[in-house]
């Protein structure tokens, strides 16, 4: 076994510490089948670009299907996984996230969620049977589209715009719309030689209109409040998360700045 040296934890930045805040009163949680749930989302977004949704009508044997083909390929021999990339930006990429020179201690497949390109890029994941790979996450991509679109028309009518407005960019055949399944492997050696929790994906703030998160049980999220204290997000494999994006904020649709948020790498 090859020990890294000390000059590797240089490129990998610890996760920055959280203060209790009397700012912080937990989590938003929206309930799409509240009526009022287009008021409680934009309230949300202003207060803190961030927010938890329940009975959100993706079934559990879709989310249990999609993380089970995840962790099949995330266990995959390296070089196996590798024969899935390298990310053009799709496809299977490790450590390294963006062209930008980022690191992090993380592996990831970054889909588009285009039907027709996920079937061509399935066939280089799980190359045994790449079809239940592919049905998968078309048929997750599929809820989880429906659910945000609905979160979108709530937004829009909550700010007095016409319902479609956003989710109409979310339907649009040339959406930019993209997929994106993290695994933050454990490093429990690498963490006790360089005397610091790694991260696995560093503070940023996201491009789109907004991010739909899930996570399993694991805890690793952050998000950072008005204050510039970050806290840590209560796992929920059950519920998702929605972050609000640059766009969202840039177009004045709310007066919320973008929700900034890091990863530590003890997530999965």
């Amino acid at each position: 076994m090859v020990v890294q040296s000390q000059l590797v934890f240089d490129h990998f930045a610890p996760i920055k510490s959280c203060k209790h805040t009397a700012l912080f009163t937990g989590i938003p949680v929206i309930d799409l089948s509240d009526p009022e749930a287009k008021t409680h989302i934009v309230k949300a977004c202003e207060d803190f670009g961030f927010f938890k949704v329940v009975n959100h009508g993706v079934s559990d044997d879709l989310i249990g299907a999609l993380e089970a083909q995840a962790l099949k390929f995330f266990h995959l021999p390296q070089s196996e996984k590798e024969k899935a990339g390298p990310a053009d930006p799709f496809g299977y990429g490790s450590k390294r996230i963006g062209p930008n020179g980022d690191v992090g201690w993380i592996e990831y497949l970054l889909l588009n969620t285009n039907h027709e390109l996920i079937s061509e890029k399935s066939l280089f994941i799980l190359r045994e049977n790449p079809e239940i790979f592919r049905c998968a996450v078309e048929e997750y991509i599929l809820a989880v589209k429906k659910m945000a679109c609905e979160v979108l028309e709530a937004m829009a009518e909550g700010l007095g715009i016409e319902k479609h407005d956003l989710s109409r960019l979310l339907k649009d055949e040339r959406s930019d719309c993209c997929f994106r399944l993290n695994h933050y492997p454990p490093c429990p050696e690498l963490e006790a030689l360089s005397g610091r929790n790694l991260i696995g994906f560093g503070e940023h703030t996201d491009p789109q209109i907004i991010s739909v998160l899930r996570s399993n049980n694991t805890t690793g999220l952050h998000i950072c409040l008005r204050d510039g204290s970050w806290v840590p997000v209560p796992p929920d494999q059950r519920s998702f998360f929605i972050n609000v994006g640059d766009s969202l904020q840039l177009g004045g649709y709310t007066r919320q700045c973008a929700s900034k948020d890091q990863t530590g790498r003890c997530a999965q």
